[in-house]
């Protein structure tokens, strides 16, 4: 954590040092997530609710033409993830200690029809293209596509829930999550004109990761490997400002 804060204190003072050039913007963004997971290559597993969650972020902007930009930044994602219902139960994530479940069985198994809620947390490097229009009055309208967003994972929980009665909340399943994630996004907006050198911003991006969230350890009741990929899905909505 320590090593992040000093990036972070590391890149706004670069920022701070590069606004002075024209082509150069930066500014800090607050955005709420709705999220949720999508599993391919196994119909016994589904999609069974979302996470709301916050995206907190410094960015810049390097305009290369007037209205084109690269941008980059540095974010913290805050819950992500959703919930997956399986169909058929078994020991899901092998290489975390569950709690509630040990104490009734040493292999981890979970029953079927069990939900498993993943609360995950990120830092965030996103890289991408900027165009927008020209001012109309006090208003610009612009598009980010396609934007790459690469996470790094810092923190993962997770919550079972079963017909079983069997409810356990945070766990710590780091071991059977990722560290990596790499994601694509696009979306818009509008930016409106304070000053001649400070705009807010808000702005509407759909996202979808690229790469499984899990392990693929994990081994249904049945003795079959769950090779399911669960990865992410998420709309933000961006406000921030920009200087």
């Amino acid at each position: 954590m320590k090593k992040i804060l000093f990036l972070a204190v590391f890149l706004t003072v670069g920022m701070l040092q590069l606004n002075a050039q024209n082509d150069f913007r930066f500014g800090f963004q607050v955005s709420p997530t709705f999220s949720w997971l999508a599993v391919n290559a196994d119909n016994q597993i589904n999609t069974n609710g979302s996470n709301v969650g916050l995206r907190l972020s410094m960015n810049g902007e390097y305009y290369f033409r007037e209205n084109y930009a690269f941008i980059g930044g540095l974010g913290f994602a805050f819950n992500q993830g959703g919930t997956l219902k399986h169909d058929i139960g078994g020991n899901f994530w092998p290489n975390s200690s569950l709690s509630n479940v040990e104490a009734n069985n040493s292999d981890n198994a979970l029953p079927d029809g069990v939900n498993l809620k993943y609360k995950l947390q990120y830092v965030e490097i996103p890289f991408g293209l900027k165009m927008r229009t020209n001012e109309f009055g006090y208003l610009r309208y612009f598009a980010e596509l396609p934007v790459f967003t690469l996470g790094f994972n810092t923190q993962a929980l997770g919550d079972i829930s079963s017909a079983q009665n069997l409810d356990t909340q945070g766990e710590d399943i780091r071991e059977d999550v990722n560290l990596l994630n790499l994601a694509w996004n696009i979306g818009g907006g509008a930016e409106f004109s304070l000053n001649t050198s400070t705009t807010l911003l808000a702005g509407v991006y759909y996202g979808q990761g690229f790469l499984d969230i899990t392990d693929n350890a994990a081994v249904k009741n049945t003795g079959e490997a769950e090779d399911g990929n669960a990865t992410t899905r998420a709309i933000t909505i961006r406000i921030g400002v920009m200087f």
